[in-house]
Parts: structure tokens; sequence; C-alpha cells
């Protein structure tokens, strides 16, 4: 997955349409790749909790390389059902960040419920609600992260770095989406290990 992650972030580059925001969009999946090593090691997640931020990497990685704005998921639609996906469903705007931040909830809340259960030793439904709150605070954090540091490195960039497309409500939509992800697969996780313990609990009782 490392390696993989170097590469995507390699070809993201090649032919690059938006050079003059590319360095704010991919400097930090950069600096995540290069400390991977040392985080492997420090935190020792599992693999299905790295598999989740390397798929967030990559889903970055696309929208970063289109400033998500223009991300082409329509021509990407249209090329396999014959039919762009925003006239299928009667969207007008590039819907690529909305779809950024559920699943930037979505794929967060297990490798951060992992670590509070490896680290602080908490149950596993505590850990949960732990990670949809980090997620929440995280969200938060990047958008307000993200405003100024357009607004210092880019200012004449703001609006294609921010991906807003005339929303003054984007900041608070793109946290609502997070939220949800990180909900849906909070529950998906506790029904599955309810799951697992209960097909145990009928085994050892067997």
């Amino acid at each position: 997955m490392w390696v993989l992650g170097f590469v995507g972030l390699g070809l993201a580059q090649i032919g690059q349409p938006y050079p003059q925001v590319a360095v704010l969009h991919h400097m930090p999946t950069l600096l995540f790749l290069l400390a991977f090593p040392w985080l492997s090691k420090r935190l020792d997640l599992s693999d299905t909790s790295w598999m989740c931020l390397f798929a967030f990497l990559a889903i970055h990685t696309v929208g970063g390389r289109y400033t998500y704005t223009n991300t082409p998921y329509d021509t990407w639609f249209e090329a396999v059902l014959g039919a762009g996906l925003n006239p299928l469903m009667g969207w007008e705007r590039n819907h690529y960040d909305r779809f950024a931040h559920l699943a930037f909830g979505a794929l967060m809340v297990a490798p951060i419920a992992e670590l509070f259960r490896r680290k602080a030793g908490i149950s596993f439904k505590l850990s949960l609600y732990l990670g949809i709150e980090f997620v929440l605070a995280l969200s938060a954090l990047y958008e307000v992260f993200e405003w100024g540091l357009s607004i210092i490195l880019a200012p004449a960039n703001v609006e294609a770095y921010n991906g807003q497309q005339g929303d003054m409500w984007d900041a608070q939509k793109d946290m609502a989406l997070a939220f949800a992800g990180s909900v849906s697969a909070a529950l998906y996780l506790l029904v599955r290990n309810t799951r697992g313990a209960n097909t145990t609990r009928k085994k050892d009782g067997a």
C-alpha cells in the first residue's frame, strides 16, 4: 500500500491540470507517505485500519489532482454507464468533495477507534463513540485550516482550493456528511462485532 501510495501520488502529477494549487492539495499526502514507516511501527494498527487510511488517501489524491471541484466523475460514469451521474441524479454542482467528506467519516472511524482501544484500553462501544467525536473534531479543524491556509498561501485561488462552488454553507454540509459517514461506519462495526461475539458464544456453548 505504501509503494502504491507513492505511485498514485506521482501519477497524479502527470499533466497536472491545476499546478497553482497542486502543492497545497498533495503536500499532506506526501508528508503522510514519508512518515508511514515510522507511523506503522508506532501505531501498530491492523491491516484493515491501514487499508481505510490508504483508501481515503487515494480518494484525496484524485480530488487533489482536479481541485475536487473539477473532478470529472461525470465523464467517467458516462464512459461506463452511458450517462453522467449528475444528470441522472439531477445535480447541478460537482459533488466529489461531498463524497470525499462522507468517505472521510466512514473510513476514519475504524483506525481511530482501534487506536483508542489499543492505547487507552477502553471498550469497543466507547471507542466507536470517540471515533465519531474525533471525526467531527477533525472535520471542523480541517475546515478552519483549509480556509486559513488558502487565504495565506493562495489568496487568488481560494475558491478553487476550497471547492465551495458558491455555497456559503459548504463547510457545514461537509462536516454533516463526515458525521453521517462516521455514524454509518460505527453502526456497521458495532453490528459486526455483536454478531461475532454472539457466534463465539454459541460455539463456546455448543
